[in-house]
This record gives C-alpha cells, sequence and structure tokens, in this order.
C-alpha cells in the first residue's frame, strides 16, 4: 500500500480548477435570479441630506431600490468580535442612513432583473450631500482638534491599550545604547483573485433562506446573519462554493452578505451580487495600516535588553470582525526569536475616514517581524556587527522550549539555529559577503538582508479567541468502504481537500482516491470555525486524524469479535486486521521422540505453517458495522465518528529568509538576484503544498517591500482604486526562489504539524527591506519606509 503522508501528492482538487469546470459563487445560475448593485459614498465624510431614488425605481427592469432608512430597523449592525477594555465600536449598518464616513461605503441597493439594468439604475439615484472634513492620516486623527469621524464619542481614538511584561524602564536603562526608529507598515489590499460574491434564496413555505457567500468562515457567517437578518439559525444554510483566494479579506461578514439574505426574505425571489474590482479596492478590508516608534535597548556585545514599540494602528472607519484585535497580534509577537529581558507595546487605535482595516496574510504577525527584524538590524549598524551574529546572541537554545516571551507567550517548540545554519549555507554567505566587497569595490549597489523570524499559528485555544479556536472533523466509511470526511474548515487554495485525503488515506490503509474531503456546507458539515491563521492543518486536521482514531478503535472490536478474538491480540496493518498466528500442540505435551521417523509420526504432531490464521479488511468492517449483524453486544451500527480538537496551545512555526539585491545607480530598480528560505512548519504532511504556500507568501510580501500602497488623497479620496494604480508585483519581478526547511514537531498535536500559510509573507518582508537598506548604508542609509519604489532608492541614492 503506498504511504502519502510526507509525499509530494498533485492536489485532488486542481484538476476541476484548472479546467475550469468548479463552481464559484458567479457560477451558479438559478431561475428568476435577481442581480444588485450598489450606490455607494463619493465623499470620505459627509451628512446625508436627502436621497432621491423616485427615478432609478422608475428604470426599466428595476424592481425594487433600498436606501438605509428602508433597512435601519429591519438589519442589524455589521458585527465586531473584538472585546477590548473601553473600546469604542460603531453603530455601522448595511447601509448608510444620514452619515457617511469614508469612500465606497454602500449608501442605497438597487435590484433589478440584470446586472446592467442595475447599475444603469444607481446612475439615476440622487444624493444630498453636505461634505464634511476627513482625517486620513493615523497619526493625525490622534491629535485633538484633527476633524472627527464620530463626533458623538469626542475624539478619534477607538482605544488604548498597553501589552508587554518586564521593567521596561529598567531594562532600556541598563542599556549601552538605545537605538529608535520610526517604521511604517503601509496599508495594503488584499486583491483576491476572485472579488467577493452573494447570492441569496429564500422558500417562504419552509421559511428557509439560503446563502452563496465567497468566505472563509461559513458557519460563523450563518450564526451572524441569523442574528443581524433576525431569521432562526435553523432556517439559515450558508454555502461556500469554490473561493478564489480570501488571504483574510474573507474571514469576515459584511454588509452586502446580510442585505442580500434580507433582500432575498422581502422579493421570494434569488438575488445575486458580484463585486466589481472597484468595489473590491473600495470596500473590501485592508490589511497593515500601522504607524510605529520602535526603541530598543543593546549592550555593546549585541545583547538586546528591552524593546518598546509605541504604534498608532489605523482602523479606518468603523470596525469589521476582528478590526481591533489585529494589532494586538502585533504585540503578541514581537519578541521574535529573541530573548528580549522587557517588552511593552502601547497601542493608539485611530479611527480613520477609510476602509476598515482586518485580517491580511499574516494579520498582525508580519507589522511584529517587520519590527524586531528591522530593530536588530539597527543594532547590527550601530555596533558594526554582522546581523547574523546579533541575531545568533539572543536565540534561545533548542533546550529552552517551551520557550516563555515577555509578550505573554509560550513557543511550543523551536532550532532557530539549524534553520539559520542550513539557509547561510544554502545561499553560501561568507561568499556573498566576499562577493558585495568585490561589487561595491567595482561601484556597484548589492546588499544581503536576513530575516529570523518565528511566527503564530494553529489559531487557536478558545480562550483566546474571540469565537472559539477548536475544530471540527466527521469521518465516515460508507458501506461500500468508500471514506468520506467532513471537515469544519473551509479551504480556499490550501489543499487540504488532499492533504487530509493523504492523512486519512494512510491512516486507514486504502488509496487516496478512495476519500473525499467535503467542506462549507452548513447543512451538511457539523459547526465548525473556519479557514484562517495557518490553522487548517494544525487544527483542522488534528480534528480528522483524531475521529480516524476513533473509528480505528471501532474497527478493531469489531474485528476482534468477528475473528473470534481478544481486541488486544488483534493488529492492524495495511487497512486489515489480523488476529495472531496460532500453532497446533505437538505431541508428548510437545516434545516430538527423536527415535520416530518423522514420515511415521502421527500428523498432528506435524507444526503448521506459522501464518495468520485470518483477516478482515477496513472495507469489510464498515459493511458489516452497517448490515450490523455481526456486532459485538451493545455497540452501535454503522462507521461514523465525530471529533472536536481543542488545541491546548498556539503553534510557532518559523525559519530563516536570505535576500541579495542589486540595485541600478541611474533609475533606483531594486533586482533581486538570489532568494533563499529555510522554514519549519513542523511535520510536513504534503511538501509540495508547502511549498506553493511558501512560494505565494513570499511573493505577496515582496510585494508589500517594494510596489503595493493603497494610497487615500487628504480629501479621503482612493487614488489607487484600480489595478492600474495600484502595483501588484508581476511574474518577472520575481526571482527564482530556493527553498528548504528543518523539522521541528510541535508537542501540541499529535501530528506535530504547526503551519504554513502565512511564513512566506512573515519572513520575506524585513529580508528584501533588509537588502535594500544594505545596499544603501555606504550611502549612510539606515532605513527607508516600504513600498521601496525606484524613485524613493533614486533619491536616496543621490541625495547622499
Amino acid at each position: 500500500m503506498a504511504k502519502y503522508v510526507g509525499e509530494k501528492i498533485k492536489r485532488t482538487e486542481d484538476p476541476r480548477l484548472i479546467q475550469g469546470i468548479g463552481h464559484y459563487v458567479d457560477d451558479i445560475k438559478l431561475p428568476d435570479t435577481l442581480h444588485v448593485a450598489f450606490l455607494r459614498s463619493m465623499y470620505a465624510h459627509a451628512h446625508i441630506t436627502g436621497i432621491d431614488t423616485s427615478e432609478a425605481l422608475a428604470a426599466p427592469g428595476v424592481v425594487a431600490v433600498y436606501t438605509g432608512k428602508d433597512v435601519a430597523d429591519k438589519v442589524g449592525a455589521v458585527p465586531c468580535a473584538g472585546a477590548l477594555p473601553d473600546l469604542k465600536v460603531p453603530d455601522y449598518r448595511v447601509l448608510a442612513n444620514d452619515h457617511a464616513v469614508f469612500v465606497g461605503q454602500p449608501l442605497a441597493a438597487v435590484v433589478a432583473t440584470d446586472k446592467y439594468a442595475a447599475r444603469d439604475a444607481i446612475d439615476l439615484i440622487m444624493v444630498d450631500y453636505e461634505e464634511l472634513p476627513a482625517v486620513v492620516d493615523v497619526e493625525e486623527a490622534a491629535k485633538e482638534g484633527s476633524p472627527l469621524v464620530y463626533e458623538e464619542y469626542g475624539d478619534n481614538i477607538a482605544y488604548r491599550l498597553t501589552s508587554g511584561e518586564g521593567d521596561i524602564e529598567a531594562a532600556l536603562g541598563a542599556a549601552d545604547k538605545i537605538i529608535k526608529q520610526r517604521v511604517v507598515h503601509q496599508r495594503l489590499a488584499p486583491i483576491a483573485m476572485e472579488p467577493r460574491g452573494v447570492l441569496a434564496r429564500y422558500f417562504p413555505g419552509e421559511q428557509e433562506l439560503t446563502v452563496w457567500s465567497s468566505t472563509q468562515i461559513p458557519h460563523l457567517l450563518r450564526t451572524q446573519l441569523a442574528i443581524m437578518i433576525g431569521i432562526p439559525e435553523n432556517k439559515l444554510r450558508v454555502i461556500t462554493p469554490e473561493v478564489g483566494g480570501g488571504f483574510g479579506s474573507k474571514l469576515n461578514v459584511y454588509a452586502e452578505e446580510a442585505l442580500l439574505g434580507w433582500i432575498a426574505m422581502q422579493l421570494n425571489k434569488p438575488v445575486k451580487w458580484i463585486e466589481t474590482r472597484r468595489e473590491n479596492m473600495q470596500a473590501t478590508i485592508h490589511g497593515r495600516g500601522q504607524v510605529g516608534y520602535i526603541e530598543i535597548g543593546c549592550k555593546n556585545d549585541g545583547e538586546i535588553t528591552g524593546l518598546r514599540y509605541n504604534v498608532f494602528a489605523d482602523m479606518g472607519a468603523y470596525l469589521q470582525l476582528l478590526t481591533p484585535a489585529i494589532p494586538t497580534l502585533t504585540g503578541l509577537m514581537l519578541s521574535g526569536c529573541y530573548k528580549i529581558p522587557a517588552i511593552q507595546m502601547n497601542i493608539t487605535a485611530c479611527f480613520t475616514n477609510k476602509m476598515a482595516t482586518d485580517a491580511y496574510r499574516g494579520a498582525g504577525r508580519p507589522e511584529a517581524t517587520y519590527v524586531i527584524e528591522r530593530a536588530v538590524d539597527l543594532v547590527a549598524a550601530e555596533l558594526g556587527m554582522d546581523v547574523v551574529e546579533v541575531r545568533r546572541r539572543n536565540f534561545p537554545q533548542p533546550d529552552e522550549f517551551p520557550f516563555a516571551t515577555k509578550t505573554g507567550l509560550s513557543y511550543d517548540s523551536g532550532n532557530y539555529q539549524g534553520a539559520l545554519d542550513k539557509a547561510l549555507a544554502m545561499a553560501d554567505y561568507t561568499g556573498l559577503r566576499q562577493m558585495q566587497k568585490q561589487a561595491r569595490d567595482a561601484g556597484r549597489i548589492v546588499g544581503i538582508g536576513v530575516s529570523t523570524y518565528v511566527e503564530i499559528c494553529a489559531l487557536g485555544p478558545s480562550q483566546a479567541m474571540p469565537a472559539g479556536g477548536w475544530e471540527s472533523a466527521t469521518v465516515r466509511i460508507e458501506p461500500t468502504g468508500k471514506v468520506t470526511v467532513l471537515t469544519g474548515i473551509s479551504p480556499h487554495g490550501q489543499g487540504e481537500e488532499t492533504s487530509f485525503a493523504q492523512i486519512v488515506a494512510d491512516e486507514f490503509g486504502i488509496a487516496l482516491e478512495d476519500v473525499t474531503v467535503i467542506h462549507g456546507d452548513t447543512a451538511i458539515v457539523q459547526y465548525g470555525i473556519g479557514t484562517f491563521g495557518s490553522r487548517g492543518i494544525a487544527v483542522g486536521g488534528t480534528a480528522v486524524f483524531l475521529a480516524v482514531e476513533k473509528l480505528k478503535e471501532k474497527a478493531k472490536q469489531i474485528a476482534a469479535h468477528m475473528l473470534g478474538a481478544d481486541a488486544s491480540s488483534v493488529t492492524f496493518k495495511e487497512g486489515k486486521f489480523s488476529k495472531p498466528a496460532t500453532r497446533a500442540a505437538s505431541v508428548a505435551g510437545g516434545v516430538s521422540d527423536p527415535d520416530v521417523p518423522v514420515s511415521e509420526a502421527p500428523a498432528a504432531a506435524l507444526p503448521e505453517p506459522n501464518v495468520e490464521d485470518k483477516q478482515i479488511s477496513i472495507q469489510d468492517i464498515a459493511l458489516a458495522a452497517h448490515i450490523a449483524r455481526e456486532l459485538p453486544p451493545g455497540m452501535e451500527p454503522g462507521m461514523s465518528a465525530t471529533h472536536f480538537f481543542e488545541p491546548t496551545n498556539f503553534t510557532f512555526p518559523f525559519g530563516t529568509h536570505i535576500c541579495v539585491v542589486e540595485i541600478d545607480k541611474e533609475t533606483g530598480d531594486i533586482k533581486i538576484v538570489k532568494y533563499v528560505a529555510v522554514d519549519d512548519c513542523g511535520k510536513v504532511i504534503n511538501p509540495m503544498i508547502v511549498e506553493g504556500q511558501i512560494h505565494g507568501g513570499i511573493v505577496q510580501a515582496i510585494g508589500q517591500a517594494l510596489y503595493e500602497e493603497v494610497v487615500y488623497d487628504e480629501q479621503g479620496q482612493l487614488i489607487t482604486g484600480t489595478l492600474m494604480d495600484y502595483a501588484l508585483p508581476k511574474a518577472a519581478m520575481i526571482p527564482h526562489l530556493e527553498l528548504d526547511r528543518t523539522e521541528t514537531p510541535s508537542p501540541v498535536n499529535p501530528m506535530g504539524v504547526k503551519g504554513v500559510g502565512e511564513a512566506g509573507t512573515i519572513g520575506a518582508t524585513p529580508a528584501v527591506v533588509g537588502a535594500v537598506v544594505d545596499a544603501l548604508s555606504p550611502y549612510g542609509v539606515r532605513h527607508l519606509d516600504m513600498p521601496l519604489r525606484p524613485e524613493k532608492i533614486w533619491q536616496a541614492v543621490n541625495q547622499a
């Protein structure tokens, strides 16, 4: 029987996607479907003194038009799950009533017989605006006297929070040197290939509402929509078909999802809305959005004594599901890979007249890694030390795990030196430094950046999560021996249809193609939490594994009964249960007479072949369990097991990334000439999927480091509102990526897995920026803020 776990197995979901025969929300066609288009605010901040929809209602094909006043007391506020002391949560409704707070906020919805009629009618709605001053800069928003997003609050402060442990003043006071630096984590747009989409259908006779949504959290979405719309949760079904990327942006409950469900209930017809790319840029959450001030203390030998980070976190105009929680994740991971005796983070979270921020691949952890890695580079520059040596000086040793940080976490396992050493060897770090010296002597601008990162994954224990951190799985062996897995996570590119099948196939000793993984339908799958925070394998996969173990134990009991053996003596191998081999007893109490020729000895005295008497396959046991005639007394029929796995801790993958760049002095263009990444995500189920996840993460990190930025002007108008203006990295901009890994199992789950979905995004950004800053260090450059566009580099070179 083939072994699957640990092997490079092609993703079983890919053929339907490559052939274009998968089904995304917009591919689902229901009879008599109506289409919805939204009128969105053209101002970043305004009073709405009137909306006239009469012309739109009279337009050809228009069925209905809804404004904020129509739905104000019928659909609840958009939910925020963040729970922080003194948190201000605006009452943000699905359609604005009399106050618009960002460009792109929905003001009215038009329902028509086709999407073109709906969009045409949008232009016929007349809105009377009274424009108000907007606040766009997060640091300005925190100041007294700045324009207020919500006058009733008296300021723009959503919350303040101080976190960390240790005596920070004493730690900084004990330092030989204190280095300070302002850093910017610019806003990013997630830009999933498939924008958001919703289709809703209501059956009035059954009083059942079905919502198809491109989401990462189908069960949590169902719960929240039921509350918002006022429908019993068991009368609401959420189906998540194929999802064309999410990156955290679909880890949310959006106004459009609730409103379409409510409209379907009013009109008793299916209604559909598919987001345009411009809407996606305006009104799907943004990521990052922090401006922070680093203060790090160190000894002359490079030992870090303390770290303080004062940060202004841009919430945007209102709070989406996890908006206020994202900066707190930055605080949790500020220790990075290092032993730091005291850490303090002071968050000032502010409202601005922009789209809300929320989880985007890494969700607060890329910001933390960028802060500590840039800080370590600054320490090395200040002391004249190699960046690698400063890192080594502050690593905890492998035998110090579990390792308690001064941010309140306990890292599960780690060998940071091992990953660093492997990456240095792969890159030929010593040779790179020699090459750099020769290049500089020849007038070329070459830089080397190193990032050693750790991230928090497998979110996570329920005590630390706003809506549960467990995950569920049901594993069922059908009467014909095929296996069905129902998982509470909701994969959308992570490949769990394949990796979960690998786990199950190995454990049952069956073929991979005999396993089907089902997800994303709340009427079929038991309640689950969803896919985010690199938790798919580590939490969802563990639930699958433990459900399989339950079934194997039940199958063993049935096998023992059918084989007439004691269960403790039954073995399982390659899909079959066996009872021990038996030998017939020899004559005279088991001692043969040496004087009797063997040919003349009684037949009973001849030893029986030492073979197993009887075997029974897992498939035969499944059939027997359903027929139920040969079950042990008191055993339930069927072969199905459900497990809800509650992890005891997060997991903490880690790694080392090394980037080499060369800069064109005349143009400021940056070319990445070498990129090496060694990542450790614990035990690996499918190396091909792991490598794919790391590739994608690195590309997104390169995008942040060099190209991407959401830009608003001073009036709050979105300047980067299309892909003509927002610079996504293209294939030609990405270097060859040299990948390898170390493998340090996690003790948090029985498979030893950790998670890898966000590793590349977290580890790569500081490596790229560090390489560029290193290249420009002969010009006196100590730090540059992202994105490192050519004009910024050219200016740095020529000003020097």
